[in-house]
């Protein structure tokens, strides 16, 4: 737990070791995002199981808002029985919550319901990806953490686009992208609000636990997306067997996949453990395609190179390997 006034303690020697390897890292950041990508076709899964409209995006807020609130609990409760103890914030922890929650739950999740009933999904796709470019530019040129080279600007540009070509609907030759203030802008917001908290986390890290950030500004920012779907007239009430189940995992997805990262992006450079961001598309493109049955959206050449595309990227940001 954070020590007030003082410097975070060290997490183990053995698991910092294993995160700041290169396939330590590799496999961590593969499992948050593998979680993340699952978060796509159950979204949608749990709008029918729950009887939220498309178009209702109060009570989809609410729906987002219990999702992480239980994933804040279910941190807390973990970490807390694994300690033996209380696993509560110190004075000195409640604001980097509260900013935290701002950014990386309120803000983000706020900005992309607010857009996405607005925004073309190719393009929103496109611009949700964009989060670990603008992480590796604002923690280089915003937060001076790190220092921008072309080798990571090459390792974006390569993940971007196999992003871009995974989401590229109908043929190569006509690709179809809109944009609007009040539905891609709002998306390019929720991306930012992303990006920042990335940023927001290594910085913090220094001084607080991450994993106690985490679960904390879950549950803060969870409550804030609760009361601003009820204040819109939203709604939840399971209206098909199964409904509470997929909750449950959805909120799991948020306090493992974030919990891990957060412990990640402390020990590591922004740039080196962002660009794994961009698996996190592919991995929905896939899984939406076995658990939505989209298979008439999948062309088998365009996802190998899509892959191809952001394993490069990752293995060019990586080459050298960015330490802290």
């Amino acid at each position: 737990m954070a020590q007030e006034g003082g410097t975070r303690p060290r997490m183990g020697e053995r698991r910092e070791r294993f995160l700041t390897s290169t396939w330590g890292a590799l496999l961590a950041a593969a499992f948050c995002c593998l979680l993340w990508g699952s978060a796509f076709p159950c979204i949608k899964i749990g709008y029918a199981l729950f009887g939220i409209a498309d178009t209702d995006v109060a009570s989809q807020m609410l729906f987002a808002g219990t999702r992480f609130l239980l994933a804040g609990i279910m941190v807390i409760l973990f970490v807390s029985a694994a300690r033996r103890g209380p696993f509560a914030p110190r004075r000195a922890d409640v604001g980097p919550i509260c900013l935290l929650a701002l950014f990386q739950t309120f803000g983000q999740y706020l900005f992309f319901y607010l857009g996405l009933a607005h925004a073309a999904g190719t393009t929103s796709s496109v611009i949700g990806a964009s989060a670990s470019f603008l992480a590796i530019l604002l923690s280089s040129l915003a937060f001076r953490q790190e220092r921008l080279t072309g080798r990571k600007v090459a390792g974006c540009l390569l993940g971007f686009a196999g992003v871009v070509l995974i989401n590229t609907g109908g043929s190569l030759d006509s690709p179809s992208f809109s944009f609007s203030p009040g539905g891609e802008g709002m998306i390019l917001l929720s991306t930012l609000c992303a990006a920042v908290s990335s940023c927001l986390i290594q910085r913090l890290s220094a001084r607080h636990d991450p994993v106690l950030l985490s679960g904390w500004q879950f549950m803060m920012g969870g409550l804030g997306l609760m009361a601003t779907g009820v204040a819109g007239g939203g709604t939840i009430s399971p209206v098909r067997p199964g409904a509470l189940l997929l909750l449950a995992y959805m909120a799991f997805i948020s306090a493992a996949a974030y919990s891990i990262w957060s412990l990640l992006l402390s020990v590591n450079s922004v740039s080196r453990i962002s660009v794994y961001g961009f698996m996190n598309p592919v991995f929905g493109f896939a899984l939406s395609t076995v658990l939505l049955g989209e298979y008439q959206l999948v062309d088998p050449v365009r996802s190998i190179c899509a892959l191809a595309l952001v394993s490069a990227g990752i293995v060019v940001v990586n080459r050298v390997g960015a330490r802290p």
